[in-house]
């Protein structure tokens, strides 16, 4: 669809025609952004839900973060051992005991595996931090999808539904749309908590499936 400014001031969206006519009115800008918002309601958690899968989350990731403490020591351990070496067989050099050509070589293969290792040390650091703050990130962005859609600019508006939405389609003044990962997903744990029923447990945590998201409440 492209729009077209009318009168000065108002924008209508049709068809390009590059399939043809189509039978599809004019569409004022209002009404499609009405229902852009209406849709990306479709987004929000309750607070109490959204913090009860943030904690879900965050528990989820005391697998994930022992993984990544066994690796860092592991790496931090080869990195100390290289180091030893180094220094083992610098005293060896000055005491004669190998040649400065056997020491040049093996020092630099030496620092090139320690650059290797350090690479991945800091690899495994980031990931430990940053894969609990980007998913909990995800899920406030889409619970505030429609507040900040409501709230912004059309150029704002825009880069957040190129961000949220894959495709979208205008159908007998209707329209629909297709949420990019993981989005999608989010709607789906949420469309299918609603058709289960969910109810507050004795332990304060709300119940819904949300396994398909990819946390798993414990």
């Amino acid at each position: 669809m492209v729009g077209e400014t009318k009168k000065g001031r108002y924008v209508y969206y049709h068809c390009t025609g590059y399939r043809g006519k189509c039978p599809e009115p004019y569409a004022r800008e209002e009404v499609i952004e009405r229902q852009f918002a209406e849709l990306l309601k479709g987004l929000r958690l309750e607070p109490d839900v959204l913090a009860w899968v943030t904690k879900a989350l965050r528990e989820s990731q005391r697998d994930e973060k022992r993984f990544h403490e066994q690796a860092l020591a592991r790496l931090q351990a080869e990195y100390a051992q290289l180091d030893k070496r180094l220094e083992e067989m610098y005293l060896d050099k000055l005491d004669g005991r190998v040649s400065a050509a056997f020491y040049d070589r093996k020092s630099a293969e030496w620092r090139a595996e320690q650059e290797r290792l350090q690479a991945a040390i800091e690899d495994h650091r980031q990931a430990n931090r940053t894969y609990i703050d980007a998913g909990v990130r995800l899920l406030e962005l889409a619970s505030r999808a429609r507040e900040l859609f409501l709230k912004q600019g059309p150029a704002e508006k825009r880069r957040l539904l190129q961000f949220v939405v894959s495709n979208s389609t205008w159908r007998d003044r209707r329209l629909s749309i297709s949420y990019r990962p993981p989005f999608d997903l989010i709607v789906d744990g949420i469309s299918q908590a609603a058709k289960n029923g969910r109810r507050d447990q004795p332990n304060g945590s709300p119940e819904g499936n949300f396994e398909r998201v990819g946390f798993e409440p414990t």
